[in-house]
């Protein structure tokens, strides 16, 4: 209902003669560079779900690749509607489909979402190292503080971890059940000192990234306002632009402000940046919305056989 609303908010707070340069400015998008960036978006899911693999062997498990890229995809569809809904319905998926325990596969969803926010953390880094004055200046007007996702994480890290210790000693039926399903989650979250090829886990990490550095720059060169932003202003666009999706559902409403809003400060006017952000946002949800539709419609078909 937030995204809604600032998409209504968005919309309706601009004149007629700014409404009709974001309409323009979204029309004359060269469409090659659009579905270049979906192409790159594609390849950073399958590289996830193919990645998936190395936190589940040490496990026991090895859910096929149809069945991981589908309950990726599945799950960011659910992200639209509901905010990290998508883990959940992942791991129910691999549950349902090659008899993974949830709880442990929900534990391997939480080890490689922490090395993700290692990574975002990294590029922000850097990020900060190349353009510190004007990414300040952003997130405080904005009241965004960065390093909240990796502060939220060890802050559930250490409640899990002394929820497990208060558990541990209890002896009631339900909190057994509770005591088996931490534990379970535990070893899964702990997959990822187990694995074999860490190697393969961390290549598939930077490709992960790199794609999706990829399929935001390209995008710059579908619009001429854009198309001369410098590596500072693309950065910079593109960790405002991740912590916007991360802490929204998929972004919605609050992804185009975003874009315009940062792009501001790089001298691209604020119809260019949303154009952009529209662009971006709208290219990539809408490659979700087929491909997490189809795999949710394909998997009971794919494995009735089974």
């Amino acid at each position: 209902m937030l995204g809604v609303f600032l998409i209504w908010y968005s919309l309706s707070s601009a004149t007629p003669q700014e409404r009709e340069e974001l309409w323009n400015n979204i029309k004359l998008a060269e469409l090659e560079w659009v579905m270049l960036s979906v192409f790159f978006g594609i390849l950073s899911h399958l590289s996830r779900a193919y990645r998936w693999k190395y936190l589940l062997e040490p496990l026991g498990f090895r859910p096929q690749f149809a069945n991981s890229f589908m309950a990726v995809m599945g799950g960011y569809l659910a992200n639209l509607g509901v905010p990290r809904s998508g883990e959940v319905l992942r791991a129910a998926t691999v549950s349902t489909y090659e008899d993974i325990p949830f709880d442990k596969a929900f534990g391997t969803i939480v080890s490689e979402r922490i090395a993700d926010v290692i990574m975002l953390l990294l590029i922000t880094l850097f990020g900060f190292l190349i353009q510190t004055e004007r990414l300040i200046l952003y997130f405080s007007e904005n009241e965004i503080n960065p390093f909240i996702s990796l502060g939220l994480l060890l802050l559930l890290l250490g409640f899990g971890i002394a929820f497990l210790n208060l558990i541990r000693r209890s002896n009631h039926p339900f909190m057994v059940k509770i005591r088996d399903f931490a534990i379970g989650l535990l070893e899964g979250m702990r997959s990822i000192l187990k694995m074999k090829h860490k190697k393969g886990f961390l290549i598939h990490t930077f490709f992960i990234w790199i794609m999706y550095l990829l399929m935001f720059y390209v995008i710059k060169y579908a619009l001429p306002e854009t198309e001369s932003l410098t590596i500072a202003g693309f950065m910079a666009a593109f960790i405002v632009g991740s912590f916007a999706i991360s802490t929204t559902n998929g972004g919605i409403g609050v992804y185009p402000i975003a874009m315009g809003a940062v792009l501001l400060l790089f001298g691209i006017n604020q119809q260019a940046g949303e154009a952009f952000g529209w662009i971006m946002w709208g290219s990539q949800t809408l490659m979700v919305i087929i491909l997490g539709g189809l795999s949710l419609l394909f998997l009971p078909l794919y494995n009735q056989k089974k």
